[in-house]
């Protein structure tokens, strides 16, 4: 038996190993588009989204009456094998390439095809039985079967993501439960501002992921509206009457994914708003969680030389000539992920702008850039958890020291002396360096020092009560 089939198209005619389950135009993007170096086999839910695609194509078609029941069958058989995850390493083009998609619906076509015929009992190549396009393709373009399971691997990613954010926040919660009575400075320009508790700290950083779950929650239900059925530009050239929608129920049915067919499928079928909009909200929350990554950079700076709030797990030595030295590498880690991520979103934004007319040729950049964003920032969040928030403790006796010296606690003073006697005694605790305290109390005797104790009781400082006599 030979190693080879020969497989034509209208440029002419290639050998294809034996072997493998794609054929010539997959052979061909091979050829052509070695751009990124990662296959689409890296994105599973991608092939699996398109096998759910393609499957509920036969099924339409089969009840269209324009493919026969046999072949129908086949091809949903074949299809049920992608959705679970087989044939993943026939799956080999690029991620980025030329033509809008179109070698990765034909590798998705050409792959379905073969193993159609294999489950017939026929060798592959033999199109003639079972087509990559006459009959896995039937009904359908590039231009709707590629944004239509972008969408549904989407849809599932996102979801990824947002369970790795609740863990998070899940995290970041425990620890404001943890660390409710740690009293602590809070600081405004990086300056002393008024006193707080660490735990509240820490509910605020659970709060602001809790917000992205719920925007994210939202941007995702834009997805699921699908131009499937729309064929070449939305007017549905070569689909059977009735065909979009028949498709479209059958993908909600199918994946659980509540799809909706878009009213109109000539805008459907060149808009990437929901895009942009998906990926604002990824670069929202990069943005976020990397502003929490600088302030537990900055509450566990030094130790000795720095404000010393909280220690983070020790993973790694941090120096190659400073003996000693632990740096806070999980929390810049997460920082490098959320700049990715926000220069994805610039990508995202320039490919969505860039489309002419009917259609928008760059949509495999920007599904490159959603996967890969998504899929960092998932693995940022876990690790940002596990290696980072789980491990933190707090250095109780050090916040408490920085509050009790701290020339900001004068501030709790204005609703009795008024500003203008606190500023005076703020002015001299930073000229002199004597405490407030000892200003307010010893020598200006503008309190008792049983007001004092009231007004800077933990209690007072931690859930402060509004006092003016």
């Amino acid at each position: 038996m030979s190693e080879f089939r020969r497989e034509h198209d209208f440029l002419g005619e290639k050998e294809i190993p034996n072997e493998v389950y794609y054929g010539i135009q997959t052979s061909r993007a091979l050829d052509n588009f070695n751009i990124t170096g990662i296959p689409i086999s890296k994105e599973p839910l991608f092939i699996q989204a398109f096998g759910y695609v393609k499957k509920a194509a036969a099924m339409a078609n089969r009840d269209c009456g324009v493919i026969s029941p046999q072949v129908a069958e086949a091809i949903c058989k074949a299809c049920d094998r992608l959705i679970a995850g087989e044939f993943l390493d026939q799956f080999v083009t690029d991620m980025i390439q030329g033509g809008a998609g179109t070698s990765v619906n034909m590798n998705v076509n050409e792959v379905i095809a073969n193993v159609a015929l294999e489950i017939l009992g026929h060798p592959k190549g033999t199109y003639k039985i079972v087509s990559p396009n006459d009959h896995v393709n039937f009904s359908q373009s590039t231009n709707d079967a590629y944004p239509t399971a972008f969408r549904l691997a989407l849809y599932r990613k996102i979801d990824n993501f947002i369970a790795s954010l609740e863990a998070l926040q899940q995290s970041f919660g425990q620890k404001g439960e943890e660390f409710k009575d740690v009293l602590k400075m809070g600081r405004t320009q990086l300056q002393d501002a008024v006193p707080m508790t660490l735990g509240a700290e820490f509910h605020g950083f659970s709060t602001t992921i809790k917000e992205d779950i719920q925007r994210l929650n939202e941007a995702k239900m834009l997805i699921c509206e699908i131009n499937m059925g729309a064929t070449a530009i939305g007017t549905s050239i070569n689909a059977p009457e009735g065909y979009p929608q028949i498709v479209t129920n059958h993908i909600k049915d199918i994946t659980g994914i509540p799809v909706v067919l878009a009213e109109d499928l000539i805008e459907a079928t060149c808009d990437t708003g929901a895009y942009v909009q998906i990926s604002g909200v990824l670069k929202r929350s990069a943005i976020k969680i990397s502003k929490i990554c600088n302030d537990l950079r900055l509450l566990s700076s030094g130790p000795r030389a720095g404000i010393n709030e909280i220690n983070l797990p020790r993973m790694q030595p941090g120096s190659s000539i400073m003996p000693g030295k632990v740096n806070p590498v999980i929390p810049e880690v997460v920082n490098q992920t959320a700049y990715y991520v926000i220069g994805s979103d610039v990508t995202i934004t320039m490919a969505a702008e860039a489309g002419q007319l009917q259609l928008n040729v760059m949509e495999p950049v920007i599904a490159f850039s959603l996967f890969s964003s998504l899929t960092y920032l998932e693995n940022a969040c876990y690790t940002l958890k596990e290696k980072c928030i789980d491990g933190i403790t707090a250095n109780e006796e050090i916040c408490k020291y920085m509050v009790m010296n701290s020339i900001g606690i004068v501030t709790s003073l204005n609703p009795i002396i008024g500003y203008e006697a606190s500023a005076s005694i703020a002015k001299e605790a930073l000229q002199t360096g004597k405490s407030i305290h000892d200003i307010t109390v010893l020598e200006r005797k503008l309190i008792t020092q049983e007001k004092w104790e009231e007004i800077f009781s933990i209690e007072n400082l931690i859930h402060p009560k509004f006092i003016n006599t």
